[in-house]
């Protein structure tokens, strides 16, 4: 059964916009026609220079048209909510950049109009589509590293520029929204489970948000985790899954490459396991796809942001008061 290629069109110009258009075109099932923003002028300009055929002035008159069916929602962190509910009450699908909202109440009624209106919302964390991350799943939940005892990751960076909007605390900036919702959302994923109390601490940057932050998680069943991120430090990315009898270590957990690479570690050997790549963004795009023309459930469901987003409010919660926070 054949269908029509999905138009998606792009809200804003932003930088990631360039790792998302060679997976949109890559798709046979996708096809990429237009990109608003605020000014007209720079609509155009991003327009030419992607050779896309419509260009909008406003992110508004780009819902408005009809023949766009998939909205890439780039915004900033503040501005996800608001846009995302617009998008769908306009009979757009949506896939959303990461973190879908900055609340629990914002990612509820997104959420609702999602079911409202029948249309596909997904938060757009690329590594969950990878084989490396499906790999990592599994072993962990066939027990190759027995009971579960501890979680430990990491994913830092040094962001120079004082302007950057990710260091303005009222448009959702910080280390832990940009980057530590990475360790968090993974470290969750891989033991398929939600934490019972987290405690963290932030050192602030300029903005009044978190230049670094390290947080601590305690879930059922004893699991413990630790992670820590930051804008004031060289590129660090790793993960490490510690089992009653062997330990998983991904080297590269947030932006596989073509090929993914972990090692396992059981008694004293140490197995190098090597799964198949794919581009990094190439498994949104078809999972949008798979979601809105098959109908299948998006890889990273609704529930499992808002899990994602709770541990994190729960987190700034506890570095502003000192004090354990539970979820």
């Amino acid at each position: 059964m054949s269908h029509k290629p999905l138009r998606w069109g792009l809200l804003s110009t932003a930088r990631i916009n360039r790792v998302l258009i060679p997976a949109i075109r890559a798709s046979k099932r996708s096809e990429l026609v237009a990109v608003a923003s605020r000014s007209q002028s720079q609509a155009e300009t991003f327009a030419r220079e992607w050779g896309l055929p419509r260009a909008f002035g406003s992110y508004q008159s780009l819902l408005d048209d009809p023949d766009i069916d998939v909205i890439y929602n780039p915004l900033p962190n503040h501005l996800h909510a608001e846009w995302s509910i617009l998008a769908m009450q306009a009979g757009k699908h949506v896939l959303c950049e990461k973190p879908l909202a900055l609340t629990v109440e914002e990612v509820d009624r997104m959420a609702a109009t999602a079911k409202t209106t029948g249309q596909v919302l997904a938060e757009a964390f690329m590594y969950r589509h990878h084989p490396q991350t499906l790999k990592a799943r599994e072993l962990v939940a066939e027990g190759r590293l027995g009971e579960v005892r501890a979680l430990r990751s990491a994913f830092t960076f040094t962001l120079n520029r004082p302007s950057d909007i990710r260091w303005n605390k009222a448009m959702g900036g910080g280390s832990l929204w940009d980057v530590g919702c990475y360790p968090v959302g993974f470290m969750r994923y891989l033991i398929d489970s939600e934490p019972l109390e987290v405690f963290g601490w932030q050192v602030p940057g300029p903005g009044e948000c978190d230049a670094t932050f390290a947080g601590q998680m305690r879930f059922p069943e004893n699991i413990l985790a630790q992670f820590d991120c930051g804008f004031q430090a060289p590129l660090r990315t790793e993960l490490e899954v510690v089992g009653s009898t062997g330990t998983l270590t991904i080297p590269l957990p947030f932006k596989p490459g073509r090929r993914g690479q972990l090692f396992l570690r059981e008694k004293n050997r140490t197995e190098t396991i090597h799964t198949p790549g794919e581009d990094l963004y190439q498994g949104e795009v078809e999972d949008m796809a798979d979601a809105i023309l098959l109908g299948r459930p998006a890889r990273v469901s609704l529930a499992d942001s808002r899990g994602n987003i709770a541990a994190i409010q729960a987190l700034l919660s506890s570095a502003q008061s000192g004090m354990p926070v539970l979820v």
